[in-house]
């Protein structure tokens, strides 16, 4: 083993949410470990860790340039790094089987600025500090296809693959074809994952649709981080009010469901006697 003090380098490794894993490093040349090629080149840096003992969040940033072999500022702006997974090491480039772990979290905001970028660091008990427990309300908390709901989406009559034929406002309207099988409002609060294009892997809430002759177009909560374009495969999802009747008439899912339809509303609460007509 050579002496760190003059054979040290720092070693990323980058999980995004999708599954792609990518790693850099601030040594001028490639390093190799753990089945993962660590990129040179990249003008990787980050500023001294800070750890403490009990539950303290570390803090610290890593920078760099942005580029089309590391991270492209598009891919940033599309969402595609939030709160990626972050392991850093400190390696010996002579031998890089003598390494330790500097720092595990993920991502927090990432700023962009002049063809770099700066990134905050999270560290893992960053998830202590959130605010927490279950919401006992009439709506159903659990989100369609989780593993709470338990409803496939996959199946038969709650999705369509198609192709957008149109699109409006960067893509926060898609006008895609009329798949009749389908009943009006069908994909209203559903979900649009983007298979192909600049936008794959990115999802977007759908908050209306309308139907036309021929086609139905969609309105999207929000466009997408990377705009797409005509012909790009959408996967489009049936939509949950988050209701115990949609759950129970639409998906035949009432088992599942993780709201409470019977806890009395506000307006009960607050009721107070008096004459005249029943309180029911």
């Amino acid at each position: 083993m050579t002496d760190l003090t003059t054979t040290r380098a720092r070693a990323w490794a980058l999980e995004r949410r999708d599954g792609t894993v990518m790693g850099f490093t601030d040594h001028d040349r490639d390093l190799t470990f753990d089945s993962l090629v660590f990129r040179a080149g990249t003008g990787m840096s980050a500023s001294a860790v800070v750890q403490a003992t009990g539950l303290a969040v570390d803090n610290t940033e890593a920078a760099g340039a942005l580029s089309h072999s590391g991270l492209r500022e598009e891919d940033i702006l599309a969402g595609r790094y939030d709160g990626a997974a972050l392991t850093i090491w400190e390696v010996d480039w002579a031998d890089v089987s003598a390494r330790r772990m500097l720092f595990r979290g993920s991502l927090g905001e990432i700023t962009r600025a002049g063809g770099a970028f700066r990134a905050e660091l999270r560290g893992l008990t960053e998830a202590l500090s959130q605010s927490g427990g279950r919401v006992f309300g009439t709506m159903c908390p659990a989100v369609l296809g989780d593993g709470a709901c338990g409803f496939d989406v996959g199946q038969t009559g709650f999705s369509a693959e198609v192709a957008v034929s149109e699109i409006a406002e960067d893509g926060a309207i898609l006008t895609v074809p009329e798949l009749p099988e389908f009943a009006a409002g069908w994909f209203v609060d559903g979900q649009v994952r983007f298979v192909t294009g600049a936008a794959h892997g990115l999802r977007a809430s759908v908050r209306r649709e309308e139907k036309l002759d021929g086609a139905r177009r969609l309105h999207l909560w929000a466009a997408p981080g990377a705009t797409p374009a005509v012909g790009d495969t959408i996967r489009i999802e049936a939509g949950c009010d988050k209701r115990f009747e949609t759950c129970r008439l639409k998906f035949l899912n009432q088992l599942n469901f993780q709201g409470f339809p019977h806890v009395p509303s506000d307006d009960w609460l607050m009721a107070t006697p008096h004459a005249g007509d029943s309180d029911d």
